[in-house]
């Protein structure tokens, strides 16, 4: 009888200590989601004009993703790129054609990504904390870009 009773409180301290450990567990295994940020921008630019200059989030990286709709020159094109003020943006994807473009950019004027089907209308810099849309067509472009963060 005597090792029934003294088993009984072992048992309860046991299950109470297996439940303290599956509590922290749990409390240390919840996974915080928190929705990304976004900007989309359309565009719609006759040959030669850029668009505004666009400043993407800084020192995270963002996912630039662009695209032309304009029928005869439908493509797209991504890169991930950060910006790192006072340095420059830098950034690493696909051109329309499935080719790697990377580079980085400290000054205006430098083609990102290219995202029409002829390789006319492109991401470039703007600055080197800003990206701007360019079409080099002989006609109108029109397209979006959408930048997420």
């Amino acid at each position: 009888m005597q090792i029934q009773k003294s088993s009984r409180p072992l048992v309860v301290l046991l299950a109470t200590v297996v439940a303290i450990i599956t509590s922290m567990v749990v409390a240390n295994a919840t996974q915080s989601l928190t929705t990304p940020n976004a900007a989309f921008i359309s565009y719609s630019l006759t040959t030669g004009a850029s668009s505004a200059p666009i400043t993407p989030a800084t020192n995270k990286s963002v996912l630039v993703m662009g695209c032309c709709t304009t029928a005869g020159a439908v493509a797209t094109g991504h890169v991930s790129l950060i910006v790192s003020p006072g340095f420059a943006i830098e950034w690493v994807g696909l051109q329309r054609d499935a080719t790697i473009t990377a580079g980085s950019a400290t000054a205006g004027g430098t083609h990102i990504v290219t995202i029409d089907l002829n390789h006319a209308v492109d991401i470039q810099s703007a600055s080197a904390t800003t990206i701007l849309i360019h079409n080099g067509a002989p006609t109108t472009r029109a397209g979006n870009v959408t930048l997420v963060w």
